[in-house]
């Protein structure tokens, strides 16, 4: 039967039927025959759900809408938190959008796009923006004046230090499930997280301080947990010839 003569919802069938022929490793004429769709309707149909996962498939026969393809179903969204609440491979401090998707692509033969994974960061309230703290350097404010007595000194005596990093922790309010995330922003201010379903405890600030340690000297500004507490944490650092911490004042707000 022509797909033109097909209902819409046996169409809409026969398009999931597509995509999980592809992932069976079928090629685009195989399934064709097997399905009856057209060539030009099976890549639409593939390429939708490697950009956005189930939610994107079926598509719309005059295009998918805007955004669709950014919406991930129930299965790739419990994959997605699974891995963020384990330790990146290869020594990484923390996840990123590009390491999600290699990951799940090597492991669960999943493909998306790291727009997709940013777009649901965005909308499970994981995303985070960088600090503005070069803008602090000439304001005249309780920032500016942290900025310049804390961060700007050790920056101009840490100049072999090849990393800036800004890191933080934070309880995130999420509507369904328990939510504690490290977030972290490089030089370039890209995004990388780490979540967990409990509060994070001194092995994890360690573990994430190491794993930043190992790619050279650098110096981090930390905000959100009072880790001068914890003399695991203490003696980790003090053992740190070229890895200094810069604590933010509970009370500074430095939000974008």
């Amino acid at each position: 039967m022509n797909a033109k003569h097909l209902s819409p919802g046996l169409l809409n069938e026969r398009r999931k039927q597509a995509v999980r022929l592809r992932l069976d490793g079928h090629t685009v004429l195989k399934v064709t025959q097997q399905t009856g769709l057209s060539a030009p309707t099976v890549s639409a149909a593939w390429k939708a759900f490697r950009e956005g996962g189930w939610a994107a498939v079926p598509v719309k026969t005059r295009g998918r809408l805007k955004g669709q393809a950014n919406v991930l179903d129930a299965s790739f969204q419990k994959v997605l938190w699974q891995v963020l609440n384990q330790a990146p491979p290869d020594d990484a401090p923390a996840w990123s959008s590009a390491g999600l998707a290699d990951w799940l692509k090597e492991n669960h033969n999943l493909e998306l796009t790291q727009r997709a994974i940013e777009h649901w960061w965005e909308s499970e309230g994981l995303k985070h923006e960088p600090w503005p703290l070069v803008r602090f350097a000439k304001q005249r404010s309780q920032q500016g004046r942290w900025y310049r007595q804390s961060v700007e000194p050790l920056f101009s005596k840490t100049k072999e230090a090849t990393q800036r990093w800004q890191v933080g922790v934070r309880r995130i309010a999420h509507p369904s499930r328990s939510v504690y995330q490290f977030y972290l922003h490089g030089v370039r201010g890209r995004l990388l997280m780490r979540c967990f379903e409990r509060p994070p405890v001194a092995a994890d600030y360690v573990s994430l301080f190491k794993a930043l340690s190992r790619q050279g000297p650098g110096v981090v500004v930390f905000h959100g947990a009072l880790l001068e507490v914890s003399p695991e944490v203490k003696q980790w650092l003090a053992e740190q010839p070229a890895f200094w911490l810069v604590p933010v004042p509970r009370n500074l707000a430095i939000t974008a």
